[in-house]
Parts: structure tokens; sequence; C-alpha cells
């Protein structure tokens, strides 16, 4: 198999299957029982905490477990929302972010908010400038996702956070980045944003944990759940322990080598893509300078067929965004491509382990698709 859908999830090493299981069948104390077997599970809990916290840049008590990336987007808008019930009720986000983020935005708009929508240019690109231009009095959120997940391009969090700061100070940021974390270096102190969401499964951790950064900024935030106080009070029940200590060793085997890591992940791309694009009717379909997202275009050939035809042959790649299963993409409908363009759309997507014999596999099989098969757009 050949994997090139890095962005839908990530493959998880040995050391951190090792890392749960030993949770899950010697160290499985609950951390809440006052007893050695408990009391020494809440000290490793606190010690995952500060592992994923120091890659992230900020405090362990500014950072809380969650089960996803979703869960996180989730607990941060209704919380800021909530902080800035009075302030008003305008939120600025944009029109290629997650579903995570898009769908709780319509939710709050059935609440009684209103939500401005900014749509980006032909290449995928968000300024800072279009933002704060969107922002009002009443704007209580501004939720910009850091990395786009289908386009790879980077989105300017910082200066929206020094913007806001001048525009309106009470106005509250998000930023999605979960394809940003250990993908893109930034800390959370120097980002600026009031809430950070990050994931573990992108970055070689399991399925089920993710992790929400809140900032000194949000007064007393507003509980995801109420139960036993657990996570400082804010999102209660048991802790998934086996999975966060799968996302602290996957954070620790990612941090070593980051750069060199970093630097081969855009190697691998910009080898893609010179590839990629010497096949008839390829094109590349946005700015993005991630080093590990790749979006072009093989016009005229509908792109679920393609992800078939590949998957068929043993390559995984994907049209977009995993979580739409099968739909349209939200974020290719945003670029307005010709219609022959937005439906050949395809992704890939890169990790550390990704070598150049893998792209060229890929490229040979997109070669016989292209020849052997006739276009349908």
């Amino acid at each position: 198999m050949i994997y090139l859908d890095h962005a839908a999830t990530t493959p998880v090493p040995r050391e951190v299957a090792d890392a749960m299981y030993a949770v899950l069948t010697e160290r499985f104390g609950n951390p809440s029982s006052q007893y050695p077997l408990g009391l020494d599970m809440k000290k490793q809990v606190e010690a995952w905490r500060k592992t994923v916290a120091d890659a992230l840049g900020c405090g362990p008590k500014q950072l809380y477990f969650t089960s996803c990336g979703t869960e996180g987007d989730n607990w941060a808008i209704q919380a800021a929302c909530w902080q800035n019930r009075h302030l008003g009720r305008h939120i600025v986000t944009t029109a290629v972010e997650h579903s995570a983020v898009l769908e709780t935005c319509k939710w709050l708009e059935r609440q009684g908010y209103e939500v401005t929508y900014l749509t980006p240019d032909g290449r995928g690109n968000i300024t800072a400038e279009q933002v704060l231009a969107a922002v009002r009095p009443d704007t209580a959120l501004v939720s910009v996702m850091m990395v786009n997940n289908e386009l790879g391009n980077i989105y300017p969090i910082a200066d929206i956070a020094r913007g806001l700061a001048v525009k309106n100070p009470k106005t509250l940021l998000h930023t999605d980045a979960v394809q940003g974390f250990l993908k893109i270096p930034f800390t959370a102190g120097a980002l600026g944003a009031d809430f950070i969401t990050i994931s573990g499964h992108k970055v070689g951790g399991p399925k089920g944990v993710g992790a929400l950064y809140i900032g000194p900024r949000v007064r007393n935030p507003r509980p995801l759940l109420a139960g036993g106080g657990q996570e400082g009070g804010l999102r209660s029940g048991t802790e998934a322990t086996a999975q966060i200590a799968g996302f602290a060793r996957a954070v620790e085997l990612r941090t070593e080598g980051l750069a060199d890591k970093l630097t081969h992940m855009a190697d691998i791309k910009a080898y893609a893509a010179e590839q990629l694009t010497a096949i008839p009717d390829c094109q590349l379909i946005s700015d993005g300078t991630a080093p590990h997202i790749l979006a072009v275009s093989l016009a005229g050939w509908p792109s679920q067929n393609i992800v078939n035809d590949l998957g068929g042959r043993g390559i995984c790649i994907s049209a977009g965004s995993a979580c739409h299963q099968g739909k349209p993409s939200h974020v290719v409908a945003a670029l307005k491509l010709p219609k022959r363009v937005a439906g050949g759309v395809i992704r890939l997507s890169f990790g550390p382990e990704t070598t150049r014999a893998d792209i060229d596999a890929c490229v040979r099989a997109l070669r016989e698709h292209h020849d052997t098969r006739m276009p349908m757009l």
C-alpha cells in the first residue's frame, strides 16, 4: 500500500501503540481514584498534558484534552459566544473552514446569531485585512483555520490577532490548528489566538483524542460537560488515558528532528507538484504552502473515479476532506473554478515517511488513468 492521505489520518508508530497497550493492560487506573494505581495515573495524565502543551508552546493548565478536533472546535466557538454574549451576536469565519466550524456556526445562526462567511480568492487565499474588515463592534468571535485541510493554504492568524487587538479587543479569536500543529512552526503564545484546536491522529497519535488551548483572555470558560470535575471542571468524564498516552508519545516522536521532517515533507511536495503537473490536463489549484498538502486537478476526469481507481491499485489519495463522505467539497466550490477543473480536484498529503518512490508510483497510476479512460466532465 502507498499512503498519500496524511491530512485525513496518519499511521500510528509501534512506539505509540506500545504506550497505549501498557496503559490498557498494566497501568489502567482511573485518575480520579485515591489508591496508588489511580494516583499514579493522575500524575501520568498531567505529565502527558505537559508534553503536548510544551509542543504547542503553552502552559499545561491552558490545555484541555478532548475526544477530537470536532469537539474542540464546537467547544471553543460556543465558549467564546457565551463569554461575549453581552457584546453581540455576530461571528466572522470563512467559507472554507472544516465542517466542525461551519456546522457549529450554522447551528448558532438558528439561535439568532449572524455569521459572515468570507470567501477566498481563486487560489484559496484569505487575508488578515479581509477578516478585519468584516469585524464589527458586536462581533463576538472570529474563527479562522490555520491551514486549510484541502488546499494547504496557511492563513495569517497572528496578523488577525494583532488587528483585533486594535479594532475590537473584546472579540475572541479561535483557530482550528488541526492541520497546523507540528506541520508549520508556531507557538500558542506568539500566535495570539484565544482558542486553538489540535488533534492526535493527524500527528501519528490514535483517533479519539485531541486538545483545546484556552488562553488567558477567556474568563471562566463555559464547561463543555458537567459531571465529576475532570479537566479542571470544564470537561467532566473519566479521562481516555490510553489515547492521551498515545497522543503524548506521538508528539514526542514527531518533535524529534521536527525541522528535518518538515523540510522532507516540503521537498516531497515540491517533487510531487513537478511530476504531477507534467501529466496532461493536470494543474495546481491553490497557493497552499503548508508542507504536507498538495491539491491538483486532473481537469475533465471526475475526482471520485480517480480515487476509486487508484484505491484499487493500493494507492490512497482523496478527493477532499475525509469528513465529506463523498459529498461535493464546499472548499473547492468556494474557489469558483471552471466545472471541468473543479470536478477533477484531488488531494495528496504527505508525512515524514513518504518517499519519492511513493510519488513515482502515484504518478504512474495517474498517467495510466489519464491514458486509458475517457474524460467525463
